[in-house]
C-alpha cells in the first residue's frame, strides 16, 4: 500500500509540472476522480481532507503536496483564527516558537504569485503571503465564510472536499482566542499529521463541482481598481488592485477598521486606512478642534508638523502632517494626509500615510478611493454633474494648485471667516454657476485668483502677522462675492458678476488710488 502511495504521488508531480495537463475537460473529469491525490490533515478536533486545483496554481499544489507528505506540517497550530473570515496555519514556527514569532516563519525559498479567478467561498484554501504577492511559503488559511475582498489577491490552490472537512473547520473557528487572533489553548488546533492518499479511498467526496469564479461579477472600475465592500461596517469605496486589504479587530475606538496596504517603497508600505467612530451631539467644528488639541503637545515638542488643514465641505475636514519615524534604527520622514467626514453623529476618517519621497505618486490613488467612497445605507447618487458628490476636487480643479493652497481657505481655517468661506464653497458648486454664463464669470475669477493665491498662501504660513492682513483684507471680497446668491437668472449671474467684479476693483484699487491722490494734494 505504501509503495502504491509513492508511485502515486510520483505520478501527480509529473503531471502538475507539465504545463497542458489533457485536451478536454471530459479528460480532466476523469484524471481528477481516477488517480488525482487529495491531503488528509489530522487535528485535535477532527479531520480535513483538501482538494487541489492544479490548473490554477500548479507551483502552490505542488508545493503544498511535497510539504504535506513529508511531514512539514506536523506538530504546527492554526496559529491565527478569526471566526467568520478564516484559520490560518503551517507556520513552523508554531510547532515550539514563542507565540510572538507566530506568523512570522517558513521556509526561506518564496514562491511566485499564481492569482486566479477562484472566489474565496467557505472552505477554500489559500496560500498566505507578505505584502510582496511573491512572498509565500508554507503558511495557508482555510476560509470559513465568504470572503470575496480577498479574491484575485492571494494564490487559491485548493478546498475543503468532505462534510467532515467543514465541521472540523466550524470547530476550530470556535475556539477561544487571545492576542492577535492566536489559540488559548494551543493543543485545540495542533496539526498531528499530514497525508497524501488516492482521492478513491474517500467514498465520502462531496461533488462540488466547478468552483465560484469572478469573472465579471467583481466590481470592477478600471484595470488598476476594484470595489471593497462590507455591509457590516456599510461601506463601499475602490482599492487598488493588488493592495492588500485587512479588516482589524478593534483594540479601542481609534483603531482602524480596513486597512489597504500598499507595495513597500523606501521601506515603507504606502497604506490607506479608514476609521469608523460614532460621534454624539458634536459638530464637525468641535471634532476638528479636539484634533487640534490633541495634536498640541506633539506639536510642541516637535514630534510633527502641520502643513495645511481646511474644511473641503460642510461635514468634510482634511489635514496634511509630516512626521519623523524609526524604521530599522533608520529616521524616515512620512507624510499622512487626514480626511474626515461627518455623516449622522458617524465620522468616518481616511489616512493615507507614505514616505515624504513617496506620497505624491499614490496622492491620485487616495483622491479616487476618497471620491468613489459610499454609505450604503444612503441614497446612492452617481450623476458626474453633482460635484458634491466628490469628496476630493479631481486634478482639473482649480481648488489648490501645486507650491500652494486655498488662500482663503488658509487665511480664515479656524477664524470668525470660516462660515463666510464654506459659504463661498457652496456658492462655488451651485448649479447656476454651471451655466455658460456662471461658468465663464468663476473661471475668469479662478484664473485670476490663483495667479498669485499660492504665493500668498506661502508667505502667510511664514509669517502669522501677514497672515492677518490677509484676513482682514479679504473680509470685503468676501462680502461681495456673497452678492452673487441674489441671482436668479443666468442673465442675472452675468450682470451681478461684473457688478462683483467692478465693486472690487474701486474698493481694492480705486478707493486706495483716491485716498493717495487726496493725501498727496493735501501735503
Amino acid at each position: 500500500m505504501c509503495f502504491m502511495k509513492f508511485v502515486i504521488f510520483v505520478i501527480f508531480l509529473i503531471a502538475i509540472s507539465i504545463p497542458i495537463f489533457s485536451e478536454s475537460f471530459a479528460q480532466d473529469v476523469q484524471l481528477r476522480h481516477n488517480s488525482d491525490p487529495v491531503v488528509v490533515i489530522e487535528t485535535n478536533l477532527g479531520k480535513m481532507i483538501i482538494d487541489f486545483f492544479p490548473f490554477e496554481a500548479p507551483n502552490h499544489v505542488k508545493n503544498f503536496v511535497i510539504s504535506s507528505s513529508n511531514g512539514y506540517y506536523e506538530g504546527t497550530l492554526f496559529h491565527r483564527i478569526i471566526p467568520g473570515f478564516m484559520i490560518q496555519g503551517g507556520d513552523p514556527n508554531s510547532i515550539s516558537g514563542d507565540p510572538n514569532t507566530w506568523g512570522q516563519g517558513g521556509p526561506s525559498e518564496k514562491l511566485d504569485a499564481e492569482f486566479n479567478d477562484i472566489k474565496h467561498n467557505r472552505g477554500i484554501v489559500s496560500m498566505a503571503r507578505a505584502q510582496d504577492p511573491n512572498s509565500a511559503g508554507s503558511q495557508f488559511f482555510i476560509v470559513h465564510q465568504d470572503s470575496h475582498f480577498l479574491d484575485e489577491q492571494y494564490t487559491v490552490f485548493g478546498r475543503l472536499a468532505t462534510q467532515e472537512s467543514f465541521d472540523t473547520l466550524d470547530k476550530i473557528a470556535a475556539v477561544q482566542t487571545g492576542a492577535n487572533d492566536r489559540p488559548s489553548n494551543p493543543e485545540q488546533v495542533r496539526i498531528l499529521s499530514t497525508s497524501l492518499e488516492p482521492r478513491h479511498l474517500h467514498s465520502n467526496l462531496l461533488e462540488l463541482g466547478e468552483p465560484e469564479r469572478v469573472h465579471t461579477q467583481i466590481s470592477t472600475k478600471s484595470t488598476d481598481d476594484q470595489t471593497y465592500s462590507n455591509e457590516e461596517l456599510g461601506i463601499k469605496f475602490d482599492v487598488p488592485l493588488g493592495w492588500l486589504i485587512q479588516t482589524t479587530s478593534k483594540s479601542n475606538e481609534a483603531a482602524p477598521d480596513v486597512i489597504v496596504l500598499g507595495p513597500k517603497i523606501n521601506d515603507v508600505n504606502p497604506y490607506i486606512s479608514l476609521t469608523i467612530r460614532n460621534i454624539e451631539d458634536q459638530t464637525i467644528d468641535e471634532v476638528i478642534l479636539q484634533k487640534n488639541n490633541n495634536l498640541k503637545e506633539a506639536l510642541t515638542l516637535n514630534q510633527l508638523q502641520i502643513i495645511d488643514q481646511s474644511k473641503i465641505k460642510t461635514n468634510v475636514h482634511q489635514m496634511s502632517v509630516v512626521q519623523k519615524i524609526l524604521i530599522n534604527n533608520n529616521e524616515l520622514t512620512v507624510k499622512l494626509q487626514d480626511v474626515m467626514i461627518l455623516v449622522d453623529q458617524k465620522l468616518y476618517t481616511f489616512t493615507y500615510a507614505a514616505s515624504l519621497d513617496n506620497f505624491k505618486n499614490n496622492l491620485e490613488i487616495f483622491n479616487d478611493t476618497l471620491n468613489s467612497f459610499e454609505i450604503l445605507s444612503q441614497q446612492p447618487q452617481k450623476s458626474s454633474e453633482d460635484p458634491s458628490l466628490l469628496i476630493i476636487p479631481d486634478k482639473n480643479s482649480s481648488e489648490e494648485e501645486e507650491g500652494g493652497g486655498c488662500l482663503i481657505a488658509t487665511a480664515t481655517y479656524g477664524s470668525e471667516l470660516a462660515p463666510q468661506v464654506q459659504q463661498l464653497r457652496e456658492l462655488r458648486d451651485n448649479q447656476l454657476l454651471n451655466t455658460e454664463s456662471g461658468s465663464a464669470f468663476m473661471s475668469g475669477f479662478n484664473e485670476l485668483y490663483y495667479s498669485f493665491s499660492p504665493y500668498i498662501a506661502d508667505l502667510e504660513r511664514e509669517s502669522p502677522v501677514f497672515k492677518e492682513i490677509v484676513k482682514a483684507g479679504l473680509t470685503p471680497m468676501i462680502s461681495t462675492l456673497s452678492i452673487m446668491e441674489s441671482a436668479e437668472t443666468e442673465s442675472e449671474v452675468l450682470g451681478l458678476g461684473l457688478s462683483v467684479i467692478a465693486l472690487n476693483l474701486g474698493m481694492y484699487i480705486g478707493l486706495p488710488a483716491i485716498i493717495i491722490f487726496g493725501i498727496r494734494k493735501k501735503f
